[in-house]
This record gives structure tokens, C-alpha cells and sequence, in this order.
């Protein structure tokens, strides 16, 4: 039975002699006290996120070239922490680990329900658990603006007081904003903030009237509405607590537009450290293509100028976008989107990939599942989750194209963060291993070993207070 690692390491090599009999404590405990102790070493070699990790009866040893390394060095000594009839141990081991691609994250949408500081603390640490390295934060949509900013305070103290179905919102305070950052830098993660634009823009138009489009009612929206409720149609000047997307745009003929798109994504990105700012872009349903198009050219061209690299969703290729531009595809597995994909690279930028029928997070289990959606072809089991490799998904697309992988999660039905580890585990750790570990099929990375090894972290998620899905065909023990 292999070893449970989550995401499987580049290579794993069992050692002769007894196991490292640690003190007693939580899985947790023992790995920080192991790794206080360890005898660590910083050489050249193992590139910006590698590591090699060596465990035996006398102690643990660390080798990596930077701190992300030893951090995830740390990440894998957690896991290997077992319990048998005699207590706590480690088996001797020595592994070598390098990731397979540079970007590695999550994104959690705070705009349909609004998550507070201590939420998004706890996706972080979670997230950097499995060597995520990147927080994607959806602070906007039609529901809500979830950020104070400086040159426009209006936008979040006309646009938060709600989230879905009337239940309560919230905003986060510049403060506030660099406390999550500092906190994910601390694990070794940036934040990827996303300003949703021309559509999802509904919030907007609640302090800016003049920059906003008549909402478009097509019978998919209205079709949406009485399915899910929520909320009524949406409404010029009024808060929007329903589901439907693709009514709303900014107009790209409003008087003020390019003034306030300066001072909103100059400020966001001025307090980003990190190097991307999200624009959106995608299902804007209700725009003229022509509209579209000089929106997202004029949004991205902003953000280049701020020294941030532009990112979008994969609609957004459309545009002539700035060189460099990154593209995230949310379509299927099969590439539905593969042409719009794989123009980004062709541009000079890369792509992050995140398969709605294998990544999204807010997708069903199954039918019993309480919250989620299923419209992404259905439910998405943990199986489901693990089949696909990001190579395979755009056709023609050479691998140094993709920068990494993500996993969103969008909050219609998700309030607590009870119900965002109900929706992550464990189906993050299938994205996990598609963005660290070596090509699916290779060893140890089939599913057969896959469920094994996630059957093998129950205890240690139990032990954290993460509720996770026991999915039927995994054997939890």
C-alpha cells in the first residue's frame, strides 16, 4: 500500500532500518517538532519549490534551495506521521520532490456569499497543505463588491450588504485585504485578485448607475430565476440575491469608464503584491461582441501598465490582448473552448486550466450531495475529479504553455466553512496531484493508488476539524 501523500512526490524511496519513533501529540504537533529539529541544509538544485526529504530512526533531514522548499518539504514530513499499536511513527524514507507545474491554486468566490478573514485563513492553510501556491479571491460579481478601496469606498458600502438568497454580506477592509495577504505569503501563496468585468457587474451599478448597461433578460435567466430562486430578476439599482449570469455589463460607451477603471485596477493593484490581477471576462452574455472586446482591451492594457500581468477567462481571447496576457480555460475536459485556449499562447501567454467537469469544486458529488450544482455535465464524483491530465485537455497545446492548474469555488449554495470542506475534500487533492505530480500514469499517479493514498489522510483531516465527503468508492480507514 503506498504511502499517504497527497500530492504523490516526484520520487519515493524506502529506506532499510526501524522507523523515527516520535513523541506523542496531534499528526500536526509532531511534524512541527520533527521539523524544528530537523538538520536542514539550503543547496543549489532543487529549484524554487523542490526539496529532498529524508527520514530515518535518528531524526529528519531537509534539503532544498529555497524556504517554499523547505515549507513543502514540512508539508510531506506531516503526512508520513502514522499511528500503530506503539504510537506515533515515520517510516525511514527518502524523497525527492519537484513540482510539475509553477502555478497551483484555488480560488474561492467571497462575491456570492461573502466568507469572513477567519474563512479564508482556513482555506489558506488547508490549501498550502497540499502545496497550492496561489489564492484566486472572486471579490466581485453581480451579488456584491467585496473590497474597500481608497478611491472608490463607495463601491463596497453600496454594493455588500447581501449575498444569495438574502442571506448577509460583508466587504473586507484594505486592512483587512493585506492581513489575507501577509497570512498567504506566510505559507508560501499569492493572492490572485479578480475584478469581474464588463459582465458580472450588476453590484457596480449600485453606486455608478451611469457606467452600467440595462440588465438583459434573456429566457435563460428568467429560466434560472424560477428554477433556483433566491432572489427576483434583476433590477437597475437593486441588490441581486439570485443566480442567473450574463445580464449585466458595463457600457463601453459610459463617459467615465476608463477614469474608473484606472483608479479600481490601479489600486487593486497596488495592493497586490503579487504579480496577476484578474479582469473576468467571461458570460457576458448581454454585450455587443464589438463593446466586449474594446472593455477587455482597455481593462487588460491598464492592468499591463501597473506592472501586473493581465488574466482572464478564456472568452477574453477574443481581444487584442497585451503580450503575455494570462488565459484561464473553464471549459470541459474535451477542450469545448479549445481555439479561444490556445490563443493565448499563440499570443505569447500561457494558460491555467480548470475543467468545469473535473475541478470545479462547487459541483455535486451526486445526487444525494446537500449543496452545489450539477452543471457542469452532471456531478462530479472523486473519481471523475481524478481523470484527466493537464496535457490532454487543449489539443495542440505544448506543455510549457500551461502554467499550472485551479480549482474554483463558487459560492451560490456555500455559506459556511463547513460547506467548503464538505465541496474540497477530497477532490482538491485530485487537483493538487494534477498541478505538483508527475504525468497522470505514471507511477503511483492512477487512481487506484490515488484512493488509496486519500483514505490514508482521514485521520489527520478528522484530527484538523475538516469535514470531508466519504466518498463510497474510497476505503476510509
Amino acid at each position: 500500500m503506498p504511502l499517504a501523500l497527497i500530492p504523490w512526490p516526484s520520487s519515493v524511496t524506502p529506506v532499510d532500518g526501524p522507523p523515527l519513533r516520535p513523541q506523542p501529540g496531534t499528526r500536526r504537533e509532531i511534524a512541527q517538532r520533527l521539523a524544528a529539529s530537523a538538520e536542514r541544509l539550503i543547496l543549489e538544485g532543487h529549484g524554487p519549490e523542490g526539496y529532498q526529504l529524508i527520514v530515518s530512526a535518528a531524526g529528519v533531514r531537509i534539503e532544498s534551495s529555497t524556504a517554499a522548499g523547505a515549507f513543502y518539504a514540512e508539508q510531506t514530513l506531516a503526512q508520513l506521521v502514522q499511528v500503530d499499536a506503539d504510537g506515533p511513527l515515520l517510516p525511514a524514507v527518502e524523497i525527492r520532490d519537484v513540482p510539475r507545474f509553477g502555478y497551483r491554486g484555488v480560488m474561492l468566490d467571497v462575491a456570492r456569499h461573502f466568507h469572513p478573514v477567519s474563512t479564508v485563513e482556513a482555506v489558506i492553510d488547508r490549501a498550502a497543505a497540499l502545496k497550492l501556491n496561489a489564492l484566486h479571491l472572486h471579490l466581485t460579481d453581480d451579488q456584491g463588491w467585496r473590497l474597500e478601496l481608497a478611491s472608490h469606498p463607495e463601491l463596497a458600502h453600496s454594493a455588500s450588504g447581501t449575498s444569495v438568497g438574502g442571506d448577509p454580506g460583508g466587504f473586507y477592509t484594505r486592512a483587512e485585504y493585506a492581513g489575507i495577504v501577509e497570512y498567504a505569503a506566510a505559507r508560501h501563496m499569492i493572492v490572485v485578485p479578480e475584478f469581474d468585468l464588463p459582465g458580472h457587474t450588476h453590484a457596480v451599478g449600485l453606486s455608478h448607475p451611469e457606467l452600467l448597461a440595462d440588465p438583459v433578460i434573456s429566457e435563460h435567466v428568467a429560466e434560472i430565476t424560477e428554477q433556483y430562486g433566491g432572489g427576483g430578476l434583476p433590477e437597475q439599482g437593486v441588490p441581486y440575491t439570485a443566480i442567473a449570469v450574463g445580464f449585466s455589463s458595463l457600457r463601453a460607451d459610459a463617459p467615465g469608464l476608463e477614469p474608473f477603471l484606472r483608479e479600481v485596477l490601479g489600486e487593486i493593484a497596488a495592493v497586490t503584491p503579487g504579480p496577476y490581477v484578474h479582469v473576468g471576462g467571461d458570460e457576458a452574455l448581454g454585450t455587443d461582441p464589438a463593446d466586449f472586446r474594446a472593455m477587455i482591451e482597455l481593462a487588460t492594457r491598464i492592468v499591463a501598465e501597473t506592472g501586473k500581468t493581465p488574466l482572464t477567462w478564456h472568452e477574453a481571447s477574443v481581444a487584442d490582448l497585451p503580450r503575455g496576457t494570462i488565459g484561464q480555460y473553464w471549459g470541459f475536459r474535451t477542450g469545448d473552448h479549445a481555439e479561444r485556449a490556445r490563443a493565448f499562447a499563440d499570443k505569447g501567454g500561457r494558460l491555467i486550466l480548470s475543467p468545469a467537469d473535473a475541478i470545479y469544486l462547487d459541483m455535486k458529488y451526486d445526487a444525494e450531495t446537500p449543496i452545489g450544482l450539477t452543471w457542469a455535465d452532471g456531478p462530479t464524483s472523486v473519481a471523475r475529479s481524478y481523470d484527466w491530465d493537464p496535457a490532454g485537455v487543449i489539443p495542440d497545446l505544448p506543455e510549457p504553455a500551461i502554467l499550472g492548474v485551479e480549482a474554483p469555488l463558487w459560492t451560490e449554495t456555500v455559506r459556511t466553512l463547513a460547506d467548503i470542506d464538505l465541496l474540497m475534500f477530497p477532490r482538491i487533492g485530485s487537483a493538487a496531484e494534477a498541478g505538483w505530480s508527475p504525468p497522470a500514469g505514471s507511477a503511483e499517479r492512477t487512481w487506484e493508488s490515488f484512493r488509496e493514498r486519500i483514505a490514508g489522510l482521514a485521520e489527520a483531516w478528522t484530527e484538523a476539524g475538516i469535514g470531508f465527503h466519504r466518498a463510497d468508492d474510497i476505503p476510509w480507514r
